[in-house]
């Protein structure tokens, strides 16, 4: 048995779990503790990202929107936000680099008679082959991010991942702790690789003995991954924890037709846009009923026909950055109330004692 929450290299993670409960680090009585979680759904994050940036521009009075959450969650697209955020990105600048140069991760196709050949092509390309290569996303986050390490984070930030190696959940977690500190030494950028990397789209990400596939496949709403962790590393209760929680687009799964007359594989071959779906669902209501609905803001896009693919560039830009600020327009004052109107104590990681 390793030393209490040690690993080697490639170790399953629940090799080094702690058995006995965590003790909770004090936390003020007289403060509020505020989340906040932002799923995955690949470029559609330019939603969050619009909602995050509109949010520091109207409602912040100049301080970066990060500076006023206690713990953030993010997996996949929101994954990459949220170590943005602890990386000292502003909330615009992360929206421009999804709005700006997106189209480097995933490069559109004309929209002409020509390019929609290509697409219908690279569709069915896609049910044998990964579409995309991973060195654009790796170089654009390298760019940004540099050679941070993601205990230098500025935020408590959890972030899910998937480990194929040893089938298991595999989440990343800032110092935050005194039980946490084998993630700190690891970079930010391949954090984010690891919790980016969806499947069909981009290999599994090979690193540190691990095969990584995104987060999203078991939390892509990662909600009750973040009021847990709020939960048993600090003394608070369910009824001072707040939460804003933004969304990418859950697309509407409906039982019917072939799926009911023929079944089969061929037929039931999108249903990880169900599992995702209700996973999200589940989890936004399992926060509710253990917090209090009140105490839980979801901010998510409409629902658009056709559907916004995860891929989308070009219509996630025309669509998400317009549905954001009429979401705002909507909500922005509610939320500034709830969760922007005090600063958040100053993050200090857990000094290393081993």
């Amino acid at each position: 048995m390793p030393e209490r929450g040690r690993l080697e290299p490639g170790e399953a993670r629940s090799t080094g779990a702690i058995p006995e409960r965590r003790v909770p680090q004090p936390w003020p009585k007289d403060r509020r503790f505020r989340i906040l979680s932002i799923d995955g759904g690949g470029i559609r994050g330019i939603f969050p990202a619009a909602v995050l940036a509109g949010l520091e521009r109207s409602y912040a009075g100049g301080s970066p929107l990060a500076s006023f959450f206690d713990l953030v969650a993010g997996t996949s697209t929101g994954g990459i936000l949220a170590i943005g955020l602890g990386a000292g990105l502003s909330a615009e600048d992360l929206l421009r680099l999804y709005v700006e140069r997106g189209c480097e991760v995933f490069p559109p196709l004309p929209d002409s008679k020509l390019g929609r050949l290509r697409a219908r092509i690279r569709d069915v390309r896609h049910y044998t082959r990964y579409l995309y290569n991973r060195e654009a996303l790796k170089n654009l986050l390298t760019e940004k991010l540099g050679d941070r390490l993601f205990g230098d984070s500025s935020l408590r930030l959890c972030i899910p991942s998937f480990d194929g190696r040893h089938s298991e959940v595999f989440v990343y977690k800032t110092p935050h702790h005194a039980d946490y500190w084998t993630d700190r030494h690891e970079r930010m950028v391949d954090v984010a690789l690891a919790t980016a990397a969806a499947p069909s789209y981009f290999r599994p990400f090979e690193h540190g003995g691990y095969t990584l596939v995104d987060g999203g496949v078991w939390a892509n709403n990662p909600i009750m991954l973040a009021v847990i962790e709020a939960l048993i590393c600090f003394d608070v209760t369910p009824n001072c924890i707040d939460v804003l929680t933004l969304g990418c687009g859950e697309d509407s799964y409906v039982v019917s037709g072939n799926l009911v007359t023929k079944g089969g594989l061929w037929h039931w071959r999108k249903i990880m846009e169900a599992a995702m779906r209700l996973q999200s669902l589940a989890a936004t209501n399992q926060a509710r009923l253990l917090l209090g609905p009140p105490s839980v803001m979801r901010i998510d896009p409409p629902d658009f026909e056709p559907k916004i693919r995860m891929d989308d560039w070009r219509r996630a830009v025309a669509k998400m950055v317009p549905a954001a600020e009429q979401s705002l327009a909507a909500n922005g004052a509610k939320i500034a109330d709830l969760f922007l109107q005090q600063r958040a104590t100053q993050f200090e990681p857990v000094p290393i004692d081993r």
